[in-house]
């Protein structure tokens, strides 16, 4: 792939993935106000949030280029669990997701000053049944107070996981084959 493209976000796991597809791309940040809607569905709100951070980086000025925005929400019984508040709302969190099967939502969009193209990937993670004592080490790794749903697939959280079924990539935050396919679409619209 040829095409160069901006990436809004700060995201160190997102930078690793975007360059294992071989793009060339800059990288920066964009500080949107994530906060849900009323109402707002957990697919929606997902979405919103890729949108508008492509779309901020293009009122910024990364206009030469497309500009990708990501975004991922675990959701539990359609409620989206988003990065914990602290320790509490971690080891409630951990508790609904144990020996249950969740789905995380990945949300792309490119965006330049004339459009905006935007898709949502849903996996399905099953966690193993988590003692208290292992929700409690976990949270002392420090691993898990930025991420979404409390816990990082890709480290220390990943042996939790049973079962996956979809995209392992758009877990950790980036699904690959659908930006790919995305911006290869967006490029010929």
């Amino acid at each position: 792939m040829t095409c160069a493209v901006y990436l809004a976000s700060a995201s160190p796991r997102r930078k690793e993935l975007l360059t294992q597809l071989g793009i060339e791309f800059s990288q920066f940040s964009v500080d949107a106000d994530e906060s849900q809607l009323a109402n707002e569905l957990p697919h929606d709100y997902v979405e919103r949030l890729a949108r508008l951070k492509a779309q901020m980086g293009v009122e910024q000025g990364y206009t030469d280029r497309p500009v990708l925005g990501s975004d991922t929400v675990v959701v539990m019984d359609n409620q989206s669990l988003c990065k914990p508040r602290d320790k509490d709302d971690f080891t409630q969190t951990l508790k609904r997701l144990s020996g249950n099967t969740h789905q995380v939502l990945t949300a792309i969009a490119f965006a330049t000053p004339d459009k905006v193209l935007s898709c949502v990937v849903s996996t399905d993670v099953t966690f193993k049944t988590l003692s208290d004592e292992e929700i409690h080490a976990y949270w002392q790794t420090g691993e898990p107070q930025d991420k979404a749903g409390g816990y990082g697939i890709q480290g220390l959280g990943g042996r939790f996981v049973t079962h996956i079924s979809g995209s392992y990539f758009a877990v950790v935050g980036l699904p690959l084959y659908e930006t790919e396919q995305l911006l290869n679409t967006f490029l010929r619209g």
